[in-house]
Order: C-alpha cells, then sequence, then structure tokens
C-alpha cells in the first residue's frame, strides 16, 4: 500500500481530534448516564471508551513494536479480550478519560516524530500485514464510528431501538 503525505496528515487529524470530541460530547453529562446502558444489548458511553482505550491499547502497542522491530511477528489479540485483563469497565468515566488522553497524547508524540518512511513499517499480525498507517488508520476510523455512537447515545431524547 502506497501513503501519502496528505493521508498520514488526515489520520493523525482524527487521532488528535478525538479526545476533544469525546470530551465535547461528555462534557456536561451526569455519571450516571454515563455509565448507563439503555438495554442490555448496547454499551454504554463509559462501556465504549473502555473498549476505545483497550483498542488503542492492543493497536498502538503493534505500532510501537513495528517502530523498534524490523518485521515482527505480532500475536492477534482481539481487543474484546484485552478488556478482560483491565479494569477500564469498572472504571469512573472522567478517570478512565484522563487515561486515554494521556495515552493519545504518548501515541501522537511517537507518530508525529516518526519519519515518512516509518508509516511503511510493518509487522505480521494473526497472519496478515499491517503498517504503522494501517494500524494507525485503523485506529482513526474505527475511534470516529465509537463517537458518532456516543453522540447518538448520548442525545437527550435517546431510546434503544
Amino acid at each position: 500500500m502506497k501513503v501519502t503525505p496528505i493521508e498520514i496528515e488526515e489520520y493523525l487529524k482524527i487521532l488528535e481530534e478525538t479526545p476533544r470530541t469525546l470530551a465535547a460530547l461528555t462534557k456536561d453529562v451526569d455519571v450516571v448516564r454515563l455509565h448507563n446502558k439503555p438495554d442490555k444489548k448496547f454499551w454504554s458511553a463509559n462501556d465504549i471508551l473502555a473498549h476505545l482505550r483497550s483498542c488503542a491499547d492492543m493497536w498502538g502497542n503493534s505500532i510501537d513494536a513495528m517502530l523498534v522491530e524490523d518485521n515482527p511477528t505480532l500475536p492477534d489479540v482481539h481487543p474484546r479480550q484485552w478488556i478482560k485483563e483491565t479494569n477500564y469497565l469498572q472504571l469512573p468515566f472522567r478517570e478512565s478519560f484522563q487515561a486515554f488522553v494521556k495515552q493519545r497524547e504518548r501515541l501522537l508524540l511517537t507518530l508525529k516524530k516518526s519519519s515518512f518512511d516509518d508509516w511503511s513499517r510493518g509487522a505480521v499480525i494473526g497472519g496478515r500485514r499491517h503498517t504503522v498507517f494501517t494500524q494507525a488508520r485503523r485506529m482513526a476510523k474505527h475511534e470516529a464510528e465509537h463517537c458518532r455512537q456516543i453522540e447518538e447515545l448520548l442525545k437527550p431524547n435517546h431510546s434503544a431501538v
């Protein structure tokens, strides 16, 4: 996959925006509402944040490995499996959000100091080739989708469908 500097900037911008978007969406929302599940089959805003943190752990760690190792082979640990190893679902939303922000700052620092060539560094994860770029893009798109989900969930008259 050929990557362009414009694409890199596009996804860096989305990764930078995610914490601001989440902060804006949840700014004046009551803690009970952030943890409330509208229905057993739906996630709460806190569950979604915990999921985003778990994904950021997995995909961010793979980016780190790609940047320090030459073509590592990494296990394909699903974020839903990884979350069971954490306390993310039990943490209060605000505390978890602050940890997410710090994690994101570290990732952005890593990505921004990476050279253009570094974005093409790769790894084999679960038998498939990924690069720094594809993992960052994956994270950005995934987070944008979940931000829209939180926005919908926290609308004043939201009801589970």
